[in-house]
């Protein structure tokens, strides 16, 4: 597994990384792949000018429309290898590089199971994550969550406010993300809500009735406004009409409630400096990942056939961590798009504290302490 930490490249070891890097003569294929996420133009950029400094050939891809200069779309390759193939062969392309959310990591994977019967797929194919739902499998973050995350807060932030003027008023706020709750578990989280309710975490009507009785109780204090989030595939059934009509009816003489779904102003917007940078970051690390692996089979006529040569390159406790794509099916809910496990589940719990519910939580949850510099152990907590 490689790893390589996303700090600052001091001068010497960037000097080292580019000389590294050789790629000249081979043709790299880029495309954007799924729904359009804020830095996909900020990971092209970086993926085009890395390939013109090692003197590759860098193709675009291009199909759809969207928030990407290349344009975007949702079609996965099953009904298309032949053609996809036949392009591939006309063009030479010894590489391929994907950015994208869950449709890139299953195009990833269809091109693996391919190999056998179509031999242009036996080249170097990095999967870079860009989804502002964070649902791909093998990274903590995704290209575009952070910049959607921050407005959907500072949406809320906004709403909060109307709210605290008004008095006695709960909103409900419905955010995107499919069937993953990242966006409406962390921005609950970061705005202060109340409640957050997501697929991940099943919840049925006592659930519903239980937050409208401790919103009722909130009432009565210094604090008369409330925020409620809901991810938008979180329950077939309690949908964001229902659980507004139902906390309308039952708060009756208490709060009013009002509803807000957000949309795709989740999606559009400029790029957060988080978001240019990561996505700068990892473009420049998949072309080193893919020239090194062209290195290895400069006239040898290689192909790649092995497991690790299609990667998802993703972030993981703050490092860029290449995981083939076939060990990721393994962690994968595909029917729901979404990884089995999830570490911001953990946060959940701290979520209910701030609100004044009852909950537990273990302090490991919320991460490891850092030794103070000077000091070997970190203090006791």
């Amino acid at each position: 597994m490689d790893r390589d930490n996303v700090s600052a490249t001091p001068k010497a070891s960037l000097r080292r990384f580019l000389e590294h890097l050789s790629g000249a003569g081979k043709a790299i294929g880029v495309l954007t792949s799924g729904g359009d996420a804020q830095g996909m133009n900020a990971a092209v950029r970086a993926v085009v000018r890395m390939g013109i400094y090692v003197g590759a050939k860098v193709y675009f891809i291009y199909e759809g429309q969207g928030g990407s200069i290349l344009g975007t779309k949702r079609t996965l390759p099953g009904k298309h290898l032949e053609q996809i193939a036949a392009q591939m062969r006309a063009h030479s392309l010894n590489a391929l590089l994907i950015i994208g959310g869950f449709e890139a990591f299953e195009s990833s994977a269809t091109f693996a199971e391919a190999r056998g019967d179509h031999q242009e797929f036996c080249v170097p194919i990095c999967v870079l994550p860009a989804t502002i739902s964070n649902n791909v499998p093998g990274t903590d973050l995704s290209l575009g969550s952070d910049t959607s995350l921050n407005a959907i807060v500072e949406t809320c932030d906004r709403i909060k406010q109307s709210a605290s003027g008004t008095k006695r008023r709960v909103f409900i706020i419905e955010t995107m993300g499919g069937f993953c709750g990242y966006l409406a578990n962390m921005g609950a989280l970061a705005a202060g809500a109340d409640a957050a309710y997501i697929f991940e975490e099943p919840f049925d009507i006592r659930d519903l009735q239980s937050n409208v009785e401790h919103l009722t109780r909130k009432m009565k204090t210094s604090i008369q406004r409330g925020l409620v989030l809901r991810n938008e595939s979180c329950s077939e059934n309690y949908t964001t009409d229902f659980i507004y009509q139902l906390y309308s009816e039952e708060g009756k003489g208490v709060f009013d409630c009002r509803k807000n779904v957000l949309g795709h102003m989740q999606q559009g917007g400029a790029p957060s400096p988080f978001d240019r940078n990561f996505g700068t970051k990892i473009s420049a690390r998949a072309m080193q990942w893919i020239s090194t692996k062209l290195k290895e089979a400069r006239g040898t006529g290689k192909r790649f056939v092995t497991d690790e040569s299609i990667c998802v390159l993703g972030i993981s406790k703050r490092n860029l961590v290449f995981r083939p794509v076939v060990e990721l099916k393994k962690e994968t809910d595909f029917e729901h798009r979404i990884p089995r496990e999830q570490w911001w589940l953990k946060l959940r719990p701290l979520m209910k504290i701030l609100a004044k519910y009852k909950a537990s939580l273990e302090v490991s949850d919320l991460g490891q302490p850092e030794p103070v510099s000077g000091h070997s152990e970190p203090a006791a907590i």
